[in-house]
């Protein structure tokens, strides 16, 4: 794969809406600092294959690789990217792209931040004596199986460390690039509890292109989860987002957790879309211009960051139905993470809903 890098001796680099002139002319940057990364880039990469036309890849070394997190039921977390290709229209994690001056429309999408020694430095923190083997979630920022993992393979280092030293850990993801790794997890799994969950919130194809064109299809995601689950994986599914008039339909959603326990799901959790402070300025814009039929009910539904309750206790009633069904159908798995089985699932739902809306 060939590939173009230019140097960055700089601490503090150009973005990208400025990265072109000022490798022409370095005196172009803004004398105030304004249009530049407040991170230190080793390396600025692009490659010249189609999956990665467009994108630009910032190259940093960190200083740390887990993240204490609070309110969760998981207490530490890692990402080894910022940005994602995955090009997700309602992601929650845009707006952190304006902390590195970058926009969170475009640049969250073709600038990704990849944290090369990654595994390096997770191994010299789970090394410290006070580390007390906590559980640790990826994939709750950015997805670590974005299309790039597979150029630069950072979760197999990951894994190993986690695995070596006993810390449990969990993934979420869209990519199927995760079953590359399935070996690592059947390994790390006979020392530490491993799990996974794949988020799918739709089969529609013409709205899966539309809402997130840089995911691997719902089908294929479904056959990752059915992969990872037969390899003694246990995956479940967020079925996320549910979006209403785009995926909100009864029969679909029936259908999607009809095909969620075929493949074996652990769990089924469905989540309505939330619209925070930051999201919703980039998801109305994108439903105005593709669905703007739907413009005013959103407005009404959305008069606060989460739907009208009467909304969502309807929609997710109705997806617990069906879940309840196709499971007396395809029989429920039995394995499923320890902590969903002391909360109890329907507060299972409730704490990944607060986890994980959205990747």
């Amino acid at each position: 794969m060939g590939t173009m890098e230019s140097p960055q001796p700089s601490p503090v680099p150009p973005t990208p809406s400025t990265l072109a002139d000022l490798q022409r002319d370095p005196a172009a940057a803004p004398p105030d600092g304004r249009g530049t990364l407040p991170i230190a880039v080793s390396r600025t990469r692009t490659f010249d294959t189609p999956e990665f036309a467009g994108m630009t890849f910032l190259e940093v070394e960190a200083k740390t690789a887990l993240n204490k997190v609070k309110g969760m039921p998981f207490p530490w977390s890692i990402n080894p990217y910022r940005g994602c290709s995955h090009a997700c229209t309602y992601c929650f994690a845009r707006p952190t792209h304006a902390y590195l001056n970058l926009s969170p429309l475009d640049d969250f999408e073709r600038t990704v931040v990849v944290k090369t020694n990654v595994a390096e430095v997770l191994r010299r923190e789970l090394a410290r004596r006070s580390w007390k083997g906590e559980h640790v979630a990826m994939g709750t920022n950015t997805d670590p199986y974005q299309r790039c993992e597979g150029r630069y393979r950072l979760m197999p280092g990951i894994i190993r460390a986690l695995a070596e030293s006993y810390t449990p850990f969990s993934v979420l993801t869209k990519g199927t690039l995760i079953t590359r790794d399935l070996d690592e997890l059947v390994a790390a799994r006979r020392k530490v509890p491993v799990t996974a969950a794949m988020t799918i919130g739709m089969l529609d194809e013409q709205l899966w292109r539309d809402a997130e064109p840089g995911t691997p299809s719902p089908p294929t995601r479904l056959r990752a989860v059915r992969q990872l689950n037969d390899a003694g994986i246990p995956t479940g599914i967020m079925l996320a987002p549910i979006m209403p008039g785009l995926n909100d339909d009864p029969e679909q959603l029936s259908a999607l957790v009809e095909a969620a326990a075929r493949a074996g799901a652990t769990h089924i959790t469905p989540i309505v879309l939330h619209l925070r402070p930051g999201v919703r300025e980039l998801f109305l814009p994108w439903l105005e211009a593709c669905h703007p039929e739907l413009v005013a009910r959103y407005q009404e539904l959305y008069q606060r960051s989460n739907a009208r309750k009467e909304y969502s206790d309807s929609v997710l009633a109705h997806v617990r139905r069906a879940r309840s069904a196709a499971w007396r159908r395809h029989g429920r798995p039995e394995k499923s993470p320890a902590w969903r089985r002391t909360v109890g699932p329907e507060a299972a739902d409730e704490v990944e809903g607060r986890q994980l809306s959205l990747l």
